[in-house]
């Protein structure tokens, strides 16, 4: 008799797994948007992100080992979707379990969170060259939707100014404003180390500076007064006035006499 598989909500144990299966499934992927090689490390940080946001991983077990699991987000009414639906982000199933029921299991777990949020739809986007997952979901009644389609930020930049060489402002204005934004969060952050520090965070007051500074300069200037003597015009007997002091008086016996 063969072995129930059994889908459960993964727990923080099943996490680690769950990241190597889905390294699995990156390098299968026929279209890989990452670019780089698939990283369980990082797919772990992913989960740990998407859990927190409110996302949901469940795992499917068979003969007590994890062998698939599915990564859903219930989403609620927005712009263009006036209803609650689930978006089945991945779903994967390894390799030596395939054929035993396990991608039913998942979908009909996942089934049962669309009903019990109030999901109207059931939303599902495999890669575009993975006919198989393809061929299984139109079997389970998937209908074609809205296409995704994806390109690089450099490339897109790229085009639009191309296209249209007034983007490039745009761009540069876009630009110019992440760096203002990040001038400002460096000042908040050094403002928060310096208040942990015990150190002044806003603006110095220089005015008892200013204050020491002028009176120490009329100090400097008081004493370079002080040793400068003042020299009075004097008349000679001549009647010339010089500043140099007084002029050696001359006698007319010491005045030579041409001969």
């Amino acid at each position: 008799m063969r072995a129930a598989v059994e889908v459960r909500p993964a727990e923080q144990d099943d996490m680690v797994d769950v990241a190597h299966l889905a390294e699995r499934a990156v390098e299968e992927s026929p279209t890989s948007v990452q670019g780089t090689p698939a990283d369980a490390s990082r797919l772990l940080e992913h989960l740990s992100v998407l859990v927190g946001a409110g996302g949901q991983v469940l795992v499917a077990t068979h003969e007590g080992r994890t062998c698939g699991f599915a990564v859903l987000r219930v989403i609620d009414p927005m712009l263009f979707a006036t209803t609650t639906s689930l978006y089945v982000d991945a779903v994967f199933v390894s390799p030596s379990a395939r054929r035993r029921g396990v991608g039913h299991a998942l979908l009909a777990a996942a089934a049962a969170v669309a009903g019990e949020r109030g999901a109207e739809n059931v939303y599902c986007a495999p890669a575009p060259g993975a006919r198989g997952m393809h061929r299984f979901l139109a079997r389970l009644g998937f209908a074609p939707t809205s296409g995704h389609r994806v390109v690089a930020t450099a490339t897109l930049q790229r085009r639009l100014v191309q296209e249209n060489p007034r983007a490039s402002r745009t761009v540069a204005r876009a630009g110019r404003r992440e760096a203002t934004r990040a001038a400002i969060e460096d000042l908040v952050a050094r403002r928060r180390r310096a208040r942990a520090a015990g150190l002044p965070t806003g603006p110095v007051d220089l005015r008892a500076f200013q204050a020491e500074r002028d009176a120490a300069l009329r100090v400097a200037a008081d004493r370079a007064a002080d040793r400068v003597e003042p020299v009075d015009d004097v008349a000679d007997g001549t009647g010339a006035v010089t500043s140099l002091g007084t002029l050696p008086r001359r006698d007319a016996a010491s005045e030579s006499v041409p001969s």
